[in-house]
């Protein structure tokens, strides 16, 4: 596949709603939609209401709408459900003020920005593995890692990493419970069918259904 570069894209002209049309080689947008330099890969889908900044997203991938993602490396088959908050601003509190004058300054009249508190930001990205899936109203604070195959429960507030093929919640976000024994986790780890080629992955589709099976066929 192929991750498209998408420098500065809005769109507010597309009102059908996610899953609503075949997806392609091409990202789909939808109403209301903003991407600013980012690499945005092949049958993904941004809806409604979305802001996604010097980011990655994967192929597969999809958000369903009022999403606000910045500064992370999202990967393939990622489920990002509506309301969820990657990587959100951090206010420096060890300053004496908390207000973004400090850092933010051209609003102000106040000459240059502080370049260095948006390198610090850049530098604690975030990181979503493939086949993750993000419930609704959930965050991803600064540096953060999401491994794959995890899920992070509805309105959990995720403060430290996430072990693959473990489901978080609550706030903060705790383990809950495995989704699979740990050798079927290392076996999917190995066999990364994410990385399987679109014609691969249709001719394979039944086989995704069953995970022992699926293991035992392709571990």
């Amino acid at each position: 596949m192929t991750l498209h570069r998408i420098e500065h894209f809005s769109n507010r002209g597309e009102v059908s709603t996610i899953a609503s049309k075949t997806l392609g080689e091409a990202p789909v947008f939808h109403d209301n939609v903003f991407v600013h330099d980012c690499y945005i890969g092949s049958w993904t889908e941004i809806g409604v209401n979305t802001q996604i900044v010097e980011s990655t997203l994967d192929d597969y991938s999809y958000a369903v709408g009022d999403n606000q993602i910045i500064y992370s490396k999202i990967g393939k088959f990622s489920n990002i459900a509506s309301h969820v908050r990657i990587n959100p601003g951090n206010h420096p509190i060890e300053r004496v003020t908390l207000h973004h004058i400090t850092y933010r300054r051209k609003l102000y009249g106040m000459a240059e920005d502080d370049a260095a508190f948006f390198d610090w930001r850049r530098e604690h990205r975030c990181v979503i593995g493939h086949d993750t899936w993000l419930g609704h109203n959930v965050i991803i604070m600064p540096g953060v890692t999401v491994g794959n195959g995890a899920v992070v429960g509805s309105g959990a507030i995720v403060t430290h990493d996430v072990e693959p093929y473990t489901i978080v919640v609550g706030v903060p976000a705790r383990p809950l419970r495995r989704r699979f024994p740990q050798a079927i986790s290392d076996a999917l780890e190995r066999i990364a069918w994410w990385d399987w080629e679109h014609e691969t992955l249709k001719t394979r589709m039944d086989d995704l259904l069953n995970v022992e099976s699926f293991v035992e066929k392709y571990g």
